[in-house]
């Protein structure tokens, strides 16, 4: 039997895993990946596995408890909350993530899907694509320079979007009830609370964390504070929008339009109620990718693994 350490990757939507397997060659380890995340695939090449590195399978509670050999669990990504953290901290398995791998790819995208909207760039190129050559279709368009961009939240991402926004001309307000008072202060953001965001803000950027109380984050009793002419965009996490209430929003003109690169179900079902729409961008989850942040992601997410592995403490370890 070998010795050296076994590492499994569960699931991988990248074109190859190369930059995490060169960062895993300290430690010599050996890097099988499974044939799906499903649970049963997985656990037909993880039982035991020394760690474990992770993009979107889950990995519950039962799960965890019938790996034999595991201490390190690395999640290629920000978001943790496809692993179960209070078990694996009681089996003593060490979870580490990579917070700050996509910064600048989720806040350009955020900017480019409000500058998109708010200039009916895709409506005017699908017209013009099919042959209407017409102004009048795509009126009224508003000068950008004073309206007020909202943020949900007011973590890494939406302090780097912050003065990209500036920048347009835009007024930025933010609601982040975990943020200090000098943080708002330090990026000239005015600190505001959820309503006060709704009531205000001509475009609302999502960015707070997925966990049971903010699912449904932003619903029907939301949509109804929020301007007719505001519009909504998701980078963050897919259920933190209830998506049936945003529907009836659009159908009922309550706010303006929509940009999504999450949704609720992934990929997104091909008839969904969201396709189609002249008021919805939606792109396939891809705020984060640029090929400079995959190389980073991987070899965050692998080096720590292997720091676990050989005794080092890890650089981006998070606590259930």
């Amino acid at each position: 039997m070998s010795n050296r350490p076994l590492i499994v990757v569960t699931d991988s939507p990248f074109p190859n895993l190369d930059p995490a397997k060169k960062a895993l060659e300290s430690i010599d380890a050996e890097i099988i990946q499974a044939k799906s995340g499903s649970e049963e695939d997985i656990m037909a090449v993880a039982e035991n596995a020394d760690g474990i590195l992770v993009t979107y399978a889950k990995l519950n509670g039962d799960l965890l408890k019938k790996l034999k050999k595991c201490k390190a669990i690395g999640r290629f990504g920000i978001g943790v909350d496809n692993i179960d953290l209070k078990v694996a901290g009681e089996l003593g398995i060490a979870v580490n993530y990579v917070p700050d791998y996509c910064l600048d790819e989720v806040s350009d995208q955020a900017m480019a899907m409000i500058i998109s909207m708010a200039r009916k760039i895709p409506l005017s190129n699908q017209l013009v694509q099919s042959g209407r050559w017409e102004m009048p279709a795509v009126v009224p368009i508003y000068r950008l320079r004073g309206k007020t961009v909202g943020l949900i939240g007011f973590g890494n991402i939406p302090r780097l979007m912050t003065p990209k926004a500036q920048a347009f001309g835009f007024n930025v307000i933010a609601c982040d009830p975990y943020a200090p008072d000098e943080l708002f202060e330090k990026h000239s953001v005015e600190k505001v609370t959820m309503d006060e965001l709704y009531e205000r803000s001509d475009f609302i950027s999502v960015h707070a964390p997925l966990l049971p109380s903010t699912i449904g984050l932003v619903n029907a009793d939301a949509f109804k504070k929020m301007k007719k002419t505001a519009v909504i965009v998701n980078t963050a996490r897919g259920p933190l929008i209830n998506e049936k209430d945003l529907i009836k929003a659009l159908d009922n003109n309550e706010i303006g339009g929509a940009g999504l690169d999450v949704v609720e179900i992934e990929p997104l079902p091909a008839n969904s109620p969201l396709i189609g729409r002249d008021n919805v961008i939606l792109a396939p989850h891809t705020a984060f990718y640029s090929v400079e942040a995959l190389e980073e992601l991987q070899t965050k997410a692998a080096a720590d693994v292997a720091n676990i592995l050989s005794g080092k403490p890890a650089v981006y370890p998070i606590t259930g």
